[in-house]
């Protein structure tokens, strides 16, 4: 046995070393995940303060480091169309128009801190003025001029720390009615990332839907 190794030292140190390598370059990947999974920014987007449609709409910031949120959009689907308006620009009354110079008061276009939180309005409201948008009645959100809600739809557009590139974050609650009155049902457990490079260019894309 010896014999046969002191015959054969050169190709099992050669053997050795390979698969050494292997196993730096398996942890080095292991590392290299671990690094890019931490470093990755996540929105989540969730109810708060119940499950009705009086229920507040939250987005968090639970990246490594800040974001600077350019839009939020809502769609309503329905059992004919889907119907969208950008929510980034507070709705303006008539009677206060030009009234508001604080940029804050204005919009919730801007930096968000990361481990912070901020809600949109109740989820009634926000149906509300996705329906006034598009020149529907918002008195009932089951039937408007004979349609029925299905569904809402949440996104949210970003760019995260010092990336150009845009991140997005969506997440759909459906809108169901029970013996209770009406419930907002998540269809995902997890607010969806869009985080990754084939998944920007669907952000990108949400971008020009929002300037055409």
């Amino acid at each position: 046995m010896m014999d046969w190794i002191s015959q054969n030292s050169s190709a099992i140190t050669a053997l050795t070393s390979v698969c050494t390598l292997f196993v730096w370059l398996f942890y080095a990947q292991l590392l290299y995940l671990n690094f890019r999974r931490q470093r990755q920014p996540k929105i989540i987007i969730n109810r708060g303060f119940g499950r009705t449609l009086q229920a507040r709409c939250v987005i968090s910031n639970m990246s490594p480091e800040p974001i600077f949120i350019e839009h939020i959009v809502a769609i309503l689907h329905s059992d004919r169309e889907a119907i969208s308006k950008d929510l980034i620009d507070f709705e303006e009354s008539p009677d206060k128009q030009g009234e508001s110079g604080r940029l804050i008061e204005t919009t919730r276009q801007g930096p968000m801190l990361s481990g912070s939180y901020n809600h949109i309005g109740t989820f009634h409201d926000i149906v509300g003025r996705v329906l006034r948008a598009n020149g529907l009645p918002s008195d009932n959100f089951q039937s408007t001029d004979g349609r029925t809600l299905q569904s809402i739809e949440l996104r949210v557009i970003a760019v995260y720390g010092s990336e150009d590139s845009p991140v997005g974050a969506a997440r759909t609650f459906s809108l169901t009615m029970g013996d209770s009155g009406e419930a907002l049902v998540p269809t995902r457990l997890v607010t969806r990332r869009f985080a990754s490079r084939l998944r920007r260019h669907r952000v990108r894309r949400w971008i020009r839907e929002l300037d055409d």
